[in-house]
């Protein structure tokens, strides 16, 4: 479900008021964990946090033109996602994620490469979302990305 927005606050206000919380919140989770360095913006439509081009001048093997997309969140149809490209690049990273995923408490993993799904905005994992936040900087998300995208 695209959101036609011109800013982040823009398309927070867009979206549906019922889950309009529980984005605002993933907003707040990243802004305030994710290390120095990376810049809040929108791309392709959602908002997100990338490396900005004067920090990684090659920008996106995609689309050059691009800074380097880390992590986004979009409302869709049927959920909230959360696209992570650093659990998608590092198979110790999935692993622990995968590991500390307490299904308990916020019912079964329902992930795609980079995509987590959220069908149940109360069953969010927050603390989590917050320990997944910190474990990359960006120095560590261009080495892993070089290492696993770009063609030598």
């Amino acid at each position: 479900m695209r959101i036609e927005a011109s800013s982040v606050e823009d398309y927070l206000s867009k979206a549906p008021e019922d889950r309009q919380d529980a984005l605002r919140r993933m907003r707040q989770i990243l802004s305030d964990n994710l290390p120095s360095g990376f810049e809040e913006g929108l791309s392709y439509g959602m908002p997100g946090y990338v490396v900005p081009h004067s920090v990684y001048p090659a920008g996106y093997h995609c689309n050059p033109a691009l800074p380097l997309p880390f992590v986004s969140f979009a409302n869709q149809k049927n959920f909230i996602a959360l696209y992570h490209m650093g659990l998608y690049a590092s198979e110790e990273d999935m692993a622990w994620f995968k590991g500390r995923w307490d299904a308990k408490a916020h019912g079964k993993l329902d992930m795609g490469k980079s995509c987590i799904r959220f069908k149940n905005p109360s069953k969010i994992p927050w603390a989590l979302l917050e320990d997944l936040a910190q474990r990359v900087t960006p120095e560590q998300w261009i080495a892993r990305y070089e290492s696993a995208f770009v063609k030598r």
